[in-house]
């Protein structure tokens, strides 16, 4: 159970950490324009920005429902960072990515963690 505490806290960490980033990221994409605005790209940054905030606060309260969320904001983060990977001339695309991948890979895990509790 205390493996299982310590892999939350570490979701919990980079879900918000990823929300930090897809916010900051959707700001500098409206503000530079171009293909970095396209409607497709800047849906996939505020829905990855909501999921991770979402996600950490079910994990926060101990839901048990979390499952669902991480399932899902793995997901998002794995869409988010394709599209980002697809502009990685520009370094705040980059790292989005990378910070979605790293979501990505413990949400996935703290669901199947969830799951196999349950």
């Amino acid at each position: 159970m205390q493996h299982q505490n310590q892999r939350m806290q570490e979701c919990i960490e980079a879900c918000s950490r990823c929300h930090r980033i897809c916010l900051e990221t959707l700001t500098h994409c409206l503000s530079k324009g171009g293909r970095l605005s396209e409607a497709h790209h800047l849906r996939l940054l505020t829905d990855c920005a909501e999921i991770c905030q979402t996600s950490a606060n079910f994990m926060l309260r101990n839901s048990e429902l979390h499952v669902y969320t991480c399932g899902a904001c793995a997901e998002i983060c794995e869409r988010c960072a394709r599209s980002c990977e697809e502009m990685t001339d520009d370094d705040f695309m980059s790292r989005c990515a990378e910070v979605c991948h790293s979501c990505a890979v413990l949400c996935r895990e703290m669901a199947r963690l969830s799951e196999r509790a349950a």
